[in-house]
């Protein structure tokens, strides 16, 4: 079936994406995967390649588009390749919808062109160690200072991917209480330097995937916020979180339909590569079988993933559709990559082929923006269930 999601623009920028990764990233990506994290200098080069400004309108200094099917190139061209590109998927997909969405015209005149240079990377801190899908149970607060100036912030926060890197983070916290009505009542959000005092990076955690995206614990002590980095209105925050989920469902779901057809690609290769008992594995018929099935739930996963990201560029992906998205693409990543690695043997298992990491890093997808329960929740409610 011939595919219409992507124009010559699109693939003219997968070329150059391509040939970026070839160049700067293959090259040095071992390194990136023993020291856990990639260097920060490399946003720089993201963002002189444009990749951060895709989406940001052009007095800010980005291309003014407002389509999400660049990133879905970026997501297949990574994933063709077994690489990652750091942390900077939670500043493009995460944090750029809540500035574009909630910030000021002076805030993204402040924001925005360091946001497109690189020169400021930004995270977004939701989880709290005792919060994870329940985030209307977080404890961290915001309380504004006698002399209204500021907000002072006390709290703390884990797996904030980017966290270590980061120049500024979307922190949600607590301006009121929970009502008994609406226990979600009271969270805001606020735009924090990282270099204020009193804000301080934990541990950069030891992650069983994604090593080469910097993962980290938060604290908040007596942080100052400037009342002029708050995001939005006060007390809002739960719906701001709530407006957003539906494109960062769809980058999960659309990263792990990628990921499975980079399973199907290296999985292919190895077997044609590989001879046991005289004959390359690809030859036995178990081997065909099987990749001749992957290759199916990849196109079933393909179309599923297409006609999400066309809903989500037109405004119409609907909360239930994400969820529908998330759920069946990385389920079938699930499957994939699994027989794909059982394909590799032995190997399969070793960190140096690509098959393996794509292994651990896949494994995170039925986990983050949402647990496959929860996607099932949500689908299940849509359906009067």
């Amino acid at each position: 079936m011939r595919r219409t999601v992507f124009n010559e623009d699109h693939e003219a920028f997968r070329e150059t994406i391509r040939a970026f990764i070839e160049a700067e990233v293959v090259p040095v990506y071992d390194e990136w995967f023993a020291a856990g994290q990639a260097p920060r200098d490399f946003y720089y080069k993201l963002g002189e390649l444009g990749i951060f400004g895709i989406n940001v309108p052009e007095e800010f200094g980005g291309a003014g588009m407002d389509s999400h099917k660049f990133e879905a190139v970026l997501y297949e061209e990574t994933a063709r390749a077994g690489v990652q590109f750091g942390g900077s998927g939670v500043h493009v997909l995460l944090a750029l919808p809540y500035i574009k969405m909630l910030a000021t015209d002076e805030q993204k005149k402040r924001y925005l062109p360091k946001f497109v240079s690189g020169e400021e990377m930004w995270a977004i801190a939701m989880t709290e160690p005792g919060t994870g899908s329940d985030l209307a149970g977080m404890k961290s607060t915001a309380k504004l200072s006698a002399d209204g100036t500021h907000y002072v912030l006390n709290g703390a926060k884990t797996f904030i991917t980017g966290g270590v890197h980061a120049d500024k983070v979307i922190v949600c916290a607590r301006t009121a209480a929970p009502t008994a009505e609406d226990r979600r009542h009271g969270i805001s959000l606020f735009a924090v330097d990282t270099k204020s005092e009193g804000y301080s990076v934990g541990r950069k955690l030891d992650k069983l995937g994604l090593r080469t995206s910097d993962t980290a614990e938060l604290a908040f002590v007596d942080v100052k916020v400037p009342v002029e980095d708050l995001l939005g209105e006060e007390n809002k925050g739960f719906s701001y979180l709530g407006h957003n989920l539906a494109s960062e469902r769809w980058g999960i779901a659309f990263g792990a339909y990628a990921q499975a057809a980079a399973a199907v690609r290296f999985a292919k290769q190895y077997v044609q590569d590989r001879t046991v008992f005289g004959k390359p594995v690809a030859h036995f018929q178990n081997t065909k079988f099987e990749l001749a099935a992957c290759q199916a739930e990849v196109d079933a996963a393909e179309a599923v993933a297409d006609r999400a990201t066309e809903a989500l560029d037109a405004g119409e992906l609907t909360p239930a559709e994400a969820a529908s998205a998330k759920l069946f693409c990385t389920e079938v990543a699930h499957r994939v990559i699994d027989r794909c690695l059982q394909l590799h043997g032995g190997y399969g298992y070793m960190n140096e082929y690509p098959i393996a990491r794509l292994y651990a890093d896949n494994r995170v997808n039925r986990i983050y923006g949402g647990t496959s329960e929860v996607m099932k929740m949500i689908i299940a409610k849509n359906m009067g269930l």
